[in-house]
């Protein structure tokens, strides 16, 4: 848990930097840009936003990571911002969450 803690503070920072995306529109348009190197769904997204997002993910070869632990409230308390999926758009802030999100499982 303490890993999940980091991925959200690292969410945090992305956020302060203008890195990520926020929300669905934003984040599909970011993934078919070119610009998204990771997306994040919290817990409670819809089943139909999770499959939805993950398509696009899938078809443009950017990873996907549904924190399980992590709901929308807390996703959004550490970005400023409610939202339940996110872009990330920097390749430095995407690989350090992926990492520290793996470590986690």
């Amino acid at each position: 848990m303490k890993q999940m803690a980091k991925s959200l503070t690292l969410l945090g920072f992305a956020a302060k930097a203008g890195k990520l995306s926020f929300g669905m529109d934003m984040s599909k348009m970011a993934v078919k840009s070119g610009k998204s190197f990771l997306v994040v769904c919290a817990c409670d997204v819809s089943e139909k936003s999770q499959k939805e997002i993950a398509f696009f993910a899938n078809s443009n070869n950017i990873s996907l990571i549904s924190l399980k632990d992590i709901d929308i409230e807390a996703m959004s308390k550490a970005v400023g911002r409610k939202c339940g999926i996110i872009s990330v758009n920097d390749k430095s802030f995407a690989e350090a969450i992926k990492g520290g999100y793996a470590n986690d499982q």
